[in-house]
């Protein structure tokens, strides 16, 4: 059999991918090296933030607004919950990246926000404690999606609109085969007239013959019991992320699943360098006595975690993302290079790279995240 696409990798891009191809009716072979929901990559950690106000560039915003679109959709055709909005807060000097580039998105598309001083913030968020010289964009409309559950909700969805996703299959190489591909596992071969690369932090080894730069990073996750609970369940704590002048910019949430499940609090791009097949998953003393930097100004988190554990990030020099048609054969696309910020987006890159799979372009904008933009 010849699929029309086969979709390399059924991450958060590669589920959401497969749904979006299959559900307007073309043959989708997925193929995934690990189990439906995994924690070995990157779409793992019980949720992820997202946002519209988005510091990192005022270019993302019509992708997020069709992502929150396309979140609810899949909601609506599965019957699960998988986006919670709780607001959210920016925190930090006023001339930060995250204060001021959120500031910027939110004038720019006219989102709904609100400027909270020092003295707003004590009174409305006890929860934090803020130096003097900081301050806050809240953003209403920004909350946490479920990456374990939006794959497997994505893939299923796949699956019931008559894709065929192979689990515990290692994609091992591609090549040419006329106008299509062929594609080779650990278990067998295939042939498809499109290929969709969405391997996550593996993309680097399956794309290496492209010398795109991509670093793969560990970074540690920590869930901490919490003292005031009812400051800290969803309805009255937001999500956040913090960029004080003295530390490393780190990011958390409410207690999302009650008091027994702690809060999640991580610091965005603090982590060594590693190989994803000997990724060292071991949190260290020093790792936890890191964290606590930042949780000291959380009002008031335990100690010692009730949790850990690690994540990946594949990031590019420039900290923007990887998508676009292969440079040298249109047939395949390519989606890497989430740098830390891409879960958010996974319901509307679905849809990117089903437009670019099938027509080979998209009315979506991408042009930020050329494939060939590092080329000398």
């Amino acid at each position: 059999m010849v699929y029309d696409v086969i979709v390399a990798g059924l991450g958060g891009m590669g589920s959401a991918t497969a749904w979006q191809l299959a559900k307007k009716g073309h043959s989708v072979l997925g193929i995934e090296r690990f189990a439906p929901s995994h924690d070995q990559g990157s779409s793992h950690g019980d949720s992820r933030i997202i946002r519209l106000a988005y510091f990192e560039d005022p270019a993302y915003v019509p992708l997020l607004k069709r992502a929150y679109e396309l979140w609810n959709e899949a909601e609506i055709a599965s019957g699960e919950d998988l986006f919670t909005e709780t607001g959210g807060l920016m925190i930090g000097p006023n001339d930060s990246k995250t204060v001021a580039g959120a500031l910027r998105s939110a004038q720019e598309w006219d989102l709904g926000h609100q400027m909270l001083s020092y003295e707003d913030m004590r009174e409305r968020f006890p929860q934090f404690i803020l130096k003097e010289d900081e301050i806050a964009l809240f953003e209403e409309r920004a909350g946490f999606v479920r990456p374990e559950r939006s794959c497997s909700t994505h893939n299923k969805l796949a699956e019931h609109s008559g894709g065929e996703m192979l689990f515990g299959e290692q994609f091992l190489s591609w090549r040419p085969d006329g106008d299509g591909v062929q594609v080779v596992t650990d278990k067998g071969t295939y042939r498809a007239n499109r290929l969709v690369v969405s391997g996550g932090s593996w993309n680097p080894k399956l794309l290496v013959e492209l010398e795109i730069p991509m670093e793969v990073k560990r970074l540690t996750l920590f869930w901490f019991d919490v003292e005031n609970m009812d400051q800290w369940q969803l309805g009255r704590m937001p999500i956040y992320i913090w960029e004080p002048s003295d530390i490393e910019q780190f990011y958390g949430f409410p207690a999302i699943d009650g008091p027994d499940g702690g809060a999640k609090v991580a610091y965005f791009r603090l982590g060594p360098e590693c190989d994803p097949d000997k990724v060292d998953r071991t949190v260290r003393p020093e790792e936890v006595e890191q964290i606590r930097q930042a949780t000291v100004r959380l009002n008031k988190l335990t100690d010692a975690p009730l949790r850990t554990a690690t994540c990946l990030y594949t990031n590019t020099p420039d900290e923007h993302f990887v998508i676009g048609l292969h440079p040298e054969y249109p047939q395949v696309s390519l989606a890497a290079g989430f740098s830390g910020h891409g879960f958010k987006f996974a319901s509307v890159i679905g849809e990117v790279m089903s437009d670019l799979a099938i027509q080979q372009s998209t009315e979506h904008p991408i042009s930020l995240f050329s494939p060939t933009r590092f080329r000398n």
